[in-house]
């Protein structure tokens, strides 16, 4: 029966190892609610930026015009957040851990390999004739090699599906 085998997680455990407090992140909380320009203002200088922002949202609440838009005036490569801001301080270290169905199949990938494999699959995609406004269809099973190329396809500018 389900309830016989449910079991109930350490939460303290889980909170000794937490980047934050419970009082941190309600502070973050009502700040993210109290002030959202701010707070998201604030949180927006983790990731790097081509374009830094100089508008943090843009929003109306209008009826029949309902828009919300985030930092609307910058830009950003995914790929470069994900992988090259890393590669100084953590390229070594695990950027990707994989199992397979069976439990002996797994894989680590480091920053800095999944950063060349994601290098060389995005000028295999430009090399074949990829270019702006394209889109790519990604029909892969859940494998790295699927984070390459949803990666690559980032860090050339192109939408996948």
């Amino acid at each position: 029966m389900l309830a016989e085998s449910f079991r109930p997680f350490n939460s303290s455990a889980i909170s000794e190892r937490a980047p934050i407090s419970p009082a941190q992140y309600q502070q973050y909380y009502q700040q993210s609610v109290q002030d959202p320009a701010a707070f998201w203002g604030e949180h927006g200088k983790i990731v790097d930026w081509i374009k830094p922002y100089t508008q943090v949202k843009n929003t109306s609440f209008a009826p029949g015009n309902i828009s919300i838009r985030w930092f609307e005036d910058g830009t950003l490569n995914l790929a470069a957040n994900c992988l090259d801001r890393h590669l100084a301080t953590r390229g070594d270290q695990t950027a990707i851990i994989w199992e397979g169905d069976d439990p002996d199949q797994s894989k680590h990938v480091t920053y800095k390999q999944l950063h060349h494999d994601v290098c060389q699959f995005a000028n295999v995609l430009k090399g074949l004739g990829v270019k702006k406004g394209d889109v790519v269809a990604i029909y892969m099973p859940m494998v790295p090699e699927a984070a390459v190329a949803m990666l690559a396809c980032a860090r050339i500018g192109r939408c996948t599906r």
